[in-house]
């Protein structure tokens, strides 16, 4: 059965007789304790990431399919990959930004409010010619490949060729953006810039950084790290001496002019409508460099929303660089990931797998409310699931704390399981969007994604745990803020029957409405709220007043007081 759009109208309505009726605040509110996960404004959104070159080509015009001369070696457009037998491609296939503008009502109709997107400063020109060969099975192996992702910068502040059409460049698409009431999410690379030596013999551009004006800066002169000469080549004095990631040109976080030209370079961008960053790599920088770099941003869009990259799933390691004294950034919750990976992938494991990687009672993090979600991307297998498996998972992500993180083609369950270089990063295209629709997952996520884009207890609400364990998952979301009060209280079942729940802890008296269901439910002092939730099924109950009932009012005070790093 297809999503019906009186079912998304239903929401909106609801959504906004919540704003007006809660923008009137009760007689007490002024009493009512505060009870948040986050006020970050960015924490209403759900986020979709496109690699735009994979996701829609809506200008061939720009595809430059002649680049790199006749040279099989050097060319950059369709360059299938060695031993690769799911259409895996290392060159550019075409994706460009007027196919994200032409698809940017099927990204808000599914739910989702901001728009992430890979990298679109220049590359270089050619396919690299040195390193490993790129082939199934490889990491880090970028022989034969092309800049087609956008993170091998040669020059920060000029667009790639590849993206823009006529009338519609970089501030074209933010505005297309912003008219759908959505936000866009720049990817940026702070670390690197292109791979910089190993090859037979020194490519153009490659290892090498232009400025606005074209003028070059920085060369690596294709030689490996230990043969700079930084102290007498001012070529040299953007990069270490040292060997970063793969041959990539490792930038100096000590040389001022790198701090300089990355900062103004971003700076320009925000200044054509980047609404959020998202940091490529953080980790491979030390906190001094990303907590100036930072300031600087936040200097030109004042509270500016940035999550970064650092893959790793100790919790600790990560949490540093959402603390003040460093980065002050979210970043990408690899920990809960790789929960969610056995949760929902073919292993099955149960809900309580994810409990203690929620830190929600204290933990490293500034503020685990404000991690960005998500259970894969372009730079790991995609999640090897069942339909089901991708259902459940978009259950518990639309609900549970942090902002949800979906990777494009995931609601069709494109390419599971698949890794990078072997299907990943495959192109999607206008006939997948066209059919999108009528799949299982496409359909059950635009349905709990709109149930939290008109859930603010959803969306920045305090999580209280009451069951996570086997197929069943029970836990409150509660927001009181400025008039503002809601409880939520999600069910989910990730078995393949149906579950009966009958919760009566924290149970609030009154009158709950089931968001999927569409019913009221009558709760009476001392009562229980019951409900049979569907195999691979969720139900959201809502209760939009402020929180009296004893119990959950005490957890609330407790859990607002919990000490986080400052």
């Amino acid at each position: 059965m297809r999503l019906k759009v009186p079912f998304r109208v239903r929401f909106r309505r609801r959504a906004l007789a919540f704003a007006l009726a809660a923008s009137i605040p009760a007689a007490h509110a002024a009493e009512a304790p505060d009870y948040y996960g986050t006020l970050e404004p960015f924490a209403k959104e759900a986020v979709y990431f496109v690699v735009t070159d994979r996701f829609v080509n809506g200008d061939p015009s720009n595809d430059h399919r002649d680049q790199g001369g006749p040279d099989p070696a050097t060319r950059t457009f369709d360059r299938p990959t060695a031993g690769s037998d799911a259409g895996d491609n290392v060159g550019y296939l075409g994706g460009d930004f007027k196919g994200i503008v032409d698809h940017l009502d099927y990204i808000r109709g599914m739910g989702f409010s901001a728009l992430w997107i890979t990298p679109i400063v220049d590359n270089p020109d050619e396919a690299f010619t040195g390193g490993k060969p790129a082939q199934k099975g490889g990491f880090l192996t970028d022989g034969g490949k092309t800049g087609y992702h956008g993170y091998w910068g040669v020059n920060f502040y000029k667009l790639d060729e590849h993206l823009p059409s006529k009338g519609l460049d970089f501030k074209g698409l933010a505005d297309a953006v912003h008219g759908q009431d959505m936000k866009l999410v720049l990817d940026i690379v702070g670390n690197h810039g292109s791979p910089a030596y190993s090859m037979p013999k020194a490519q153009p551009q490659f290892g090498q950084v232009f400025d606005r004006d074209g003028k070059l800066v920085a060369d690596h002169q294709n030689l490996p790290p230990a043969k700079l000469d930084p102290k007498h080549n001012p070529l040299h004095r953007f990069y270490n001496t040292t060997p970063g990631l793969a041959e990539l040109s490792d930038f100096n976080e000590n040389e001022p002019a790198v701090m300089d030209y990355l900062a103004g370079a971003y700076a320009q961008w925000i200044g054509q409508g980047a609404d959020a960053f998202r940091i490529d790599t953080i980790g491979w920088l030390p906190h001094p460099f990303w907590h100036e770099f930072v300031a600087r941003m936040r200097r030109e869009k004042p509270g500016m929303f940035m999550f970064g990259e650092a893959f790793e799933y100790d919790a600790k390691k990560i949490a540093e660089h959402t603390w003040a004294q460093n980065a002050n950034v979210s970043v990408l919750d690899f920990p809960l990931k790789q929960g969610l990976e056995k949760t929902f992938g073919h292993e099955r494991a149960g809900f309580e797998v994810l409990a203690d990687r929620l830190y929600l009672d204290g933990g490293p993090y500034a503020n685990p409310y404000e991690l960005a979600t998500f259970y894969d991307n372009h730079d790991m297998a995609r999640l090897d699931a069942t339909n089901d498996g991708f259902i459940d998972a978009h259950n518990w992500l639309f609900t549970a704390r942090g902002i949800p993180v979906v990777y494009y083609g995931s609601e069709i369950g494109f390419m599971r399981g698949k890794p990078e270089h072997d299907g990943n990063r495959n192109y999607f295209g206008v006939e997948r969007i066209a059919s999108a629709a009528s799949h299982p997952i496409h359909r059950n996520l635009s349905r709990i994604a709109h149930v939290r884009a008109a859930s603010p207890a959803l969306q920045r609400g305090l999580q209280v745990n009451v069951e996570l364990k086997g197929d069943r998952a029970a836990f409150y979301r509660v927001y009181q803020h400025e008039g503002v009060s809601q409880i939520a209280l999600v069910l989910l079942n990730k078995g393949d029957a149906p579950v009966a729940f009958d919760v009566k802890q924290y149970v609030q008296p009154g009158t709950w409405r089931a968001a999927i269901a569409g019913k009221d439910t009558k709760v009476r002092a001392g009562g229980s709220l019951k409900a049979t939730v569907p195999a691979h099924g969720v139900e959201v109950f809502l209760l939009d007043a402020p929180v009296t009932q004893p119990q959950l009012r005490a957890e609330l005070d407790r859990l607002m007081k919990v000490k986080r790093p400052e």
